[in-house]
Order: C-alpha cells, then structure tokens, then sequence
C-alpha cells in the first residue's frame, strides 16, 4: 500500500493534481489516514523514574563531549513562504510585516491561511543524503531535524497527529528521510519538539481560519481533516492578547493537547531513537503549568537508551533557562549565546547563520554569519566544555543555497586542518586570554548574547590528553611574534615545560618559554584565512 501511495505522489509531482490531491500539494484522502490510537504510547520504565531525584541520575555520554559540533535543518513548512522566522504567526497579525507580505502574495490569512501552507510545502528539490555527505564533509558530528515547530505540524509518519508531512503536503516521511541518511553515513541524530507552545502561539489565528473546525471542511480540500488539530484554539485567548514564553495569562493548555503533545513525542522517540532530543522551552515542555509531562518523556528517553545499550543510556535531552538542579537531569541549550566562563557541565549552544526559518531577504542582502563567524564562535564555545548545533537554513523546495553552500564548504577548508583542535578535547585550565576573557558578557534569557568582535588579541584553549593543548587565536595576529601569557613559567596556568609546537597544516615553528610568556614564530604563509590553531605538547 505504501508503495503504490509514493508511486502516486510522485505522478501527482509530475503531472499536476488528482482525486486525492489540490492543485498545490499532495493531500492524502482522510478515508485514509489511520485513526489516532486509542491508547497512550506506555512510558518505558526501568532505571529512571519521573521525578527529578531519579532522572539526575543520568549522565551526559562521553560520545557528545567528543562530537563537538552539529547542523541542524530547521524546516517546515513556515519556510514556504520564505520569509523568516514565526510565519505562522505573524502572518496573522495585521499590521506585521509578514502578515502584509502573505496578503500581498497570498490573500487573506481568512481564505489562505497556514493550513494551505502545509499543503503546498512539497519540498520537490529535497535529498537528504547529499545534504547529510555536505555536511558531514564539513565536519558535523551530529545532525538535527524538526520534528514539530511551534506551527504544530509532525514532520514524520505520526499516528497521534493527522496533520503531518505523510498525509499533508509533502507526502514523505522528513525526519524519517533524515534519520536513514545519518544512519547510512554515521552521523548522531537530534530531533527537535516545539509543538507544546502552539496553543498559545497560533492565537492570532482566531481572527482569521482558527476557529474553523472538523465540520466547516465539507466540500473543501481539507475536508475530514480537524483544523483544531493543527491550531488547537477552540480556547478563550490570553488576556494580555501577547506571547509569553512560561505561559503567563489566563490561558493554559488542556489535558488532552498535553497528553498529546508527550504521545506525539514518544512515538517519534521509539520510531527513529534520537541520540539527541531539544525541546524549545523553560527546562521541558508545560514546565510550569504541568511538569509531570517532561519528566514522563525523560524516563521514556533514558529507559528506551538504556534498553539498547545494556543498562546504559547513551542520551541526551536539552532544555533552556536552566537552574543548577535541572543541570544535573537534562543538558543547558543556549540560543544564540556564549557563557562568558568555562561550565561545570556540558551545554550546547544553538545559532544560525541566517534566521531560523529561511528568509529570502536575509540572503538577497547578504546577512549570512561567515565561515570565519561559525569558527570563531565554535571555538569559543568548546573552550567552555559546550558543543555547537548551526542551523543552516533551507528553502521551500527543500535545498540550501549557492551562499549557504560556500560558507558551509569554507568551514570545511578550516574543518580539515584544524578539526584535531575541536574532536574529542576538554577545557583547560583556562578558556582563554585577551580582552573578551576579561570581560563579562551576561546572556539574556535563553541566550541572545553572540556577535562578539572576536580580535587577534583573543585566544582559546582546551587540551586533549595529559599532553596535548591547543591554543586558537581568534584573528590572525598582524606579525609573525605572538605569546601566549597562561603558558609563561610565572603564569598560575603555567602546565609546565613545553616540549614542542606546531601550527596545524603548517607544521613545527620556534618558540621561547619564559615567565611572561610562550612566544612563537607564526608561518608567513597561512593555513587557513579565519584563525590558527596551535598545538603545544608538554
């Protein structure tokens, strides 16, 4: 049956629209779609329990300190429109500017609204295998997808939510798709939850299609699919008529969205076994309206990795604004920021080189981060015992463009010299020296504190070993003298006497130890354009 459904999809692709499709995308008739099940997904149960003292029993795993850095395909369907982050939102409220761009190029959110969206998302151009090479190539470890944005659309084959990318719009298994490239090709697999803040984030809609229901359908493309399930705003709308993050207002989800939200997400855990599974919210999902839900899919998680590695799991969930206490459950994810010192324990940053959702104006005017921006910032980041996920946006018909594939080949070029200096290292000591280490540089809320002026003058460190540190100069210095200060005999840091020093692909250089200072002879020619790595063996 599955097969004689893609055999229809891709003559609909080919030669325009059938009984079972619109005119833009592929619509599976609901006839079709399996029921939602009657029954919850159980919770694995094992070692972990649901509460906060079982759970911080887990432990990061050794191979995610090892990875150090990933690419994430932040893509849905909000990026039909391809004009940035939150379309499905804003395209509701009047007088934002995305709501006049999809006026303009749609018509009325009332009569086109994000539910047309998904349909029309068919992702022609989509092939996650040479993506996944592409990257891999450029170094990623571990590789990310959506599984649901805030837009509340599955991404995947998923039987507890009709609206999803099999039987609307693309007509393919997405995360799926991804999941059997990182396998072919060795990457870790992350996937992402966003969907728990759909209830309040679609509110907007109530003005235009949110209100529409199950019975409105009758006749029209989407008949015998519910649009509740999609924008799930058959609710009074918060007070403040705003968007507030930890669920301020008078508007709190339900039982039964939640109960979905965490049958969705375990589903998906026992399909494609995540190594990585990011939530996009304080500590977990509904945190603060009904913790039960996240640590319910944390107990699933670990027990599930556990189940296949003989008692151990091999794991991670990430989770922002964390305390202390949560730490030691779940891992610290900050978006677009830096702490400004080293952490006790392992986080990750996430950032992007555009805007989350492709944005064609971002690259008309040019406004990616640059190769040398990623590097500087990835470094920046290992230095403090945390890892980098890069979203790298992709269009409407499923692929990066010529722009994002040269910057994402030119972190290759540094990736293949340098890569020693990231894989498998720890912080030092110290992360660092020059003026950005002596300087505070708070987050704000989730993160929000990256675009630092990183200058020759800023240095990164982290070891390997016993013997090994590697010592990254964020600009290449203007003369060929540089002394590194935290390796000097009077310094605290001082690690001993050093034996040798080279410059990643350019080989051994001279070098002076005293009690200011390791000074070296840098190459005349460079390696590399964006910054040198040295590598100092005690």
């Amino acid at each position: 049956m599955k097969e004689i459904q893609r055999i229809i999809i891709a003559a609909t692709l080919l030669f325009g629209a059938s009984t079972t499709t619109s005119a833009q995308g592929y619509v599976r008739p609901h006839s079709e779609v399996k029921p939602a099940p009657a029954t919850n997904v159980p919770i694995d149960e094992g070692a972990f329990k649901a509460t906060e003292e079982s759970l911080s029993d887990w432990q990061c795993p050794e191979w995610f300190r090892d990875v150090k850095f990933g690419i994430w395909a932040h893509w849905g369907p909000q990026c039909q429109a391809e004009f940035g982050d939150w379309y499905a939102r804003s395209m509701y409220i009047e007088g934002d500017g995305k709501y006049k761009h999809h006026v303009e190029t749609y018509g009325s959110p009332a009569e086109y609204g994000f539910k047309e969206m998904c349909r029309d998302f068919t992702v022609p151009d989509w092939n996650p295998e040479e993506l996944i090479k592409l990257y891999k190539a450029a170094g990623a470890r571990y590789f990310f997808t959506l599984g649901n944005h805030h837009d509340n659309m599955d991404l995947w084959d998923s039987p507890y939510q009709e609206w999803n990318s099999m039987n609307v719009g693309p007509g393919r298994d997405i995360v799926g798709g991804w999941a059997a490239a990182c396998k072919k090709h060795g990457l870790r697999l992350g996937i992402s939850f966003h969907a728990s803040h759909a209830w309040m984030w679609y509110e907007p809609a109530q003005d235009f299609d949110g209100n529409l229901t199950k019975a409105d359908g009758k006749g029209k493309w989407w008949e015998g699919y519910d649009p509740q399930a999609l924008y799930a705003q058959c609710h009074p709308r918060e007070q403040s008529g705003g968007w507030h993050w930890e669920w301020g207002g008078t508007s709190k989800p339900d039982m039964p969205y939640m109960m979905k939200f965490q049958n969705r997400t375990l589903q998906c855990i026992n399909a494609y076994n995540p190594d990585i599974i990011y939530f996009d919210d304080t500590v977990l999902p509904f945190w603060y309206h009904n913790n039960q839900i996240g640590l319910n899919i944390l107990q699933h998680f670990y027990n599930h990795s556990a189940a296949q590695h003989r008692g151990k799991q091999q794991v991670v969930a990430t989770g922002k604004i964390l305390k202390d206490n949560h730490k030691q459950f779940l891992m610290w994810d900050v978006e677009r920021g830096v702490p400004d010192r080293i952490q006790e324990e392992p986080w990750q940053t996430c950032t992007c080189i555009g805007t989350w959702h492709y944005d064609r104006p971002t690259y008309e005017r040019g406004r990616y981060k640059s190769a040398g921006t990623v590097i500087r910032m990835l470094v920046d980041v290992v230095s403090k015992n945390g890892n980098l996920l890069l979203s790298v946006p992709i269009n409407r018909r499923g692929q990066i463009d010529e722009k994002e594939r040269a910057i994402v080949e030119e972190i290759k070029v540094w990736m293949d010299i340098n890569g020693k200096s990231i894989y498998g290292t720890r912080p030092w000591t110290t992360f660092g020296e020059g003026p950005l280490a002596e300087a505070s540089n708070p987050l704000n809320a989730q993160g929000f504190n990256e675009g630092f002026k990183y200058s020759a003058a800023d240095v990164r460190y982290v070891k390997k070993g016993k013997k090994l540190i590697y010592a990254t100069i964020m600009q290449w210095p203007s003369t060929q003298q540089f002394t590194f200060k935290a390796l000097g005999k009077d310094a605290k840091t001082c690690p001993g006497k050093v034996k040798s020093v080279k410059v990643l692909g350019a080989g051994k250089v001279a070098f002076r130890q005293d009690g200011q200072g390791l000074t070296i002879t840098l190459p005349a020619k460079h390696p590399n354009e964006i910054a040198p790595v040295v590598e100092i063996k005690l």
